[in-house]
This record gives C-alpha cells, structure tokens and sequence, in this order.
C-alpha cells in the first residue's frame, strides 16, 4: 500500500491551495481517506474525512466551510481543497487510509499514512 501526498507550498493569507493522495495497490474504493496536519512541536490533528463513495465528510471546525474533501474512485485519489487559507493552517498535511470505508478521526485510526506535504500560509 503506497499513498503520495501532494500539492503544499508556499500561499499567502486568503489564497488557496489543493492537496492530492494517490493510492496504488489497494482497492481504493474500500477505503475512506482522512487529512490531518501537524505543526512543529503540536500534535497531528485532525481537519477532514470522506468516506468510500464520497458521500460522507466530516471536518474539524477550524476549518468547516473553508476546506473541502472529495475523492475521485476511477483515479484513486482524494483531494483537500483548502480555501481562505490562515496562517494557523500552516503544517505538515498527511492523508490516511482505512479500511472499513467508514468515518473517522483519530490519528489511530488510521492503517496506512502518505509521506506528508509542506503547506505554508504567510500573513
């Protein structure tokens, strides 16, 4: 199982960004896909989870209404789209998968972890 993050960079306050996972070698469609992000010296949070179809998010209410998940099951890979982006959003961003296809949101939760993207908002 191999998931790739992707899509960080560098964005000003209020600018945007979108995140990508890409999921090889598993049965993509089996699994919901969580976003979390961890800041230096914080915990890794949670910030958004969609379940096998799509059908089903949740989001931490830092950033309800400002971030976005959606998944795209014929490419295997799940989006975050983050919008009115704030300098506390700065921090490493991570997807993971589960199995059951279900919601979820503790870090524990999840089986398998993407290598992390870089996203960094500037005041």
């Amino acid at each position: 199982v191999q998931l790739q993050a992707s899509g960080g960079g560098l964005v000003q306050a209020g600018g945007f960004l979108r995140l990508s996972c890409n999921a090889s070698r598993f049965s993509f469609a089996e699994y919901s896909f969580g976003w979390f992000r961890q800041a230096p010296g914080q915990e890794r949070e949670f910030v958004a989870v969609i379940n096998w179809s799509g059908g089903l998010t949740q989001y931490a209410d830092s950033v309800k209404g400002r971030f976005t998940a959606s998944r795209d099951n014929a490419k295997n890979t799940v989006y975050l789209q983050m919008n009115s982006l704030k300098p506390e959003d700065t921090a490493v961003y991570y997807c993971g998968g589960r199995y059951d296809g279900g919601l979820f949101k503790l870090p524990s939760q999840v089986a398998y972890w993407g290598q992390g993207t870089l996203v960094t908002v500037s005041s």
